[in-house]
């Protein structure tokens, strides 16, 4: 199977999105559920622009002939800086036919399969149906250490009591999404979520004894309450531009926020990233580790395990390309002085 065929079944398969040539939010605007943005879907096309502003300086003189694409996450080597995004809901949001809970434990297993095949870690999502989170508790017990489950913000003893469930299926970290506190999908299922407190998080993370990871973090400000609060790990995400219109777009705040945490916490991004030269760009910007979303749905819905993989060898391949023109040894140190702003 080759990416051609993989991005053709998605398309055939995939209700919620379009699976455009470019993935960049226009077609798909106000489509929730589904994959698009919240309402006119400015803060899904701000990620890809934010990311666009800024342009890969060569240095193709630096030697670099084999630049090692490898990192390390809670104490896991990936054999590269990318991990799979939680995603939820898949017949809601892609409108995938089938039977609900098998279409989304056929996800949650293509995913985690795929991103293992590919020597990298996925993240699994939640949503108001139960077996949505349980999934990936499946997912976690049968490759433990190599799963992390993602909760959504419900109330602080609900999200201690799943985190518990993650913990004892081995899972080297659980998240929480808690910039879906006004997600549209959740009140639709009638499920209570809610915005979170730094008491919140350190209680939470005091709960458990895996690290725990907050996503939705937009602020240089909240990633050093995250710190304070004990997280080990925040994503610099704007839920892909599904919660809230207008807003600042992945790219544009994490310098900032790299600049008060770096080295305090590992510090994930997501939103917007279609390529490895996109990933590269988000490490010079700060980041330890990028999530990819959409094009992991497309990988999983149009070719399975065997696609997930595709997508990430293809990343892979284009961030190798970058750091060796960019003259970057490695992923783990990444110089801002190889970005210019356009």
């Amino acid at each position: 199977m080759e990416k051609k065929e993989v991005m053709e079944n998605a398309r055939k398969k995939m209700k919620g999105c379009h699976v455009c040539p470019e993935c960049n939010g226009l077609a798909c605007r106000g489509q929730i559920p589904g994959f698009g943005g919240l309402r006119t879907g400015r803060s899904f096309m701000r990620n890809v622009e934010s990311l666009k502003e800024y342009g890969l300086i060569m240095r193709s003189m630096a030697g670099i002939e084999e630049p090692d694409t490898r990192t390390e996450i809670f104490g896991h080597t990936l054999s590269l800086p990318v991990l799979v995004a939680p995603v939820g809901g898949i017949v809601l949001n892609a409108k995938v036919e089938g039977d609900p809970q098998k279409v989304e434990e056929d996800y949650c297993d293509a995913v985690t399969q795929g991103a293992i095949d590919a020597g990298t870690i996925a993240f699994t999502g939640d949503s108001g149906a139960a077996y949505m989170y349980a999934s990936g508790i499946r997912a976690c017990k049968a490759h433990p250490g190599l799963v992390i489950p993602t909760i959504k913000p419900r109330d602080d003893e609900a999200i201690i009591e799943k985190a518990k469930l993650a913990e004892e299926a081995g899972a080297p970290a659980v998240a929480s999404d808690i910039d879906a506190a006004t997600l549209i999908n959740m009140r639709i299922f009638g499920q209570p979520v809610g915005p979170k407190s730094a008491a919140s998080i350190k209680k939470i993370a005091d709960s458990v004894a895996i690290p725990f990871i907050v996503k939705g973090v937009m602020s240089k400000e909240e990633a050093l309450a995250c710190v304070e609060a004990g997280a080990k790990g925040i994503v610099v995400s704007n839920h892909g531009g599904r919660i809230l219109d207008g807003m600042a777009g992945t790219a544009d705040v994490l310098p900032e926020i790299a600049a008060a945490v770096k080295g305090k916490l590992t510090i994930f991004v997501d939103g917007g990233i279609r390529s490895g030269e996109d990933v590269l760009k988000m490490l010079a910007l700060g980041a330890d580790a990028c999530l990819i979303g959409r094009p992991a749905a497309w990988g999983a819905i149009g070719g399975g395990a065997e696609g997930v993989k595709i997508i990430l060898d293809g990343f892979k391949r284009e961030l190798s390309d970058a750091m060796m023109i960019t003259g970057t040894a490695s992923a783990k140190h990444v110089s801002s002085n190889i970005l210019m702003k356009l």
